[in-house]
């Protein structure tokens, strides 16, 4: 009976930990994309960090890095017409 609540409690502190820091690594990437700095690399790494408890940010970063593998082929095939 104890070592339940132990465990959901530890599952919950983990959980938000993960939330917190997952979150503000994520919002920090977001400002980044009007501030100076690399928000292409944070906000991936945001969503990482949130993928390990969310399901929801894994199936977000999913898309994501489709989407930047389909813009980076798209650049590449561009570039290789130019020449």
């Amino acid at each position: 009976m104890i070592q339940d609540i132990v465990d959901a409690t530890l599952k919950n502190a983990r959980r938000l930990t993960v939330g917190v820091i997952g979150g503000t690594v994520l919002l920090f990437g977001i400002a980044l994309l009007v501030l100076p700095g690399p928000a292409f690399i944070v906000i991936p790494i945001g969503l990482a960090i949130l993928g390990i408890e969310f399901a929801w940010a894994r199936r977000l970063l999913r898309r994501v890095r489709m989407e930047i593998s389909a813009r980076t082929r798209n650049s590449r095939m561009r570039k290789q017409n130019e020449s």
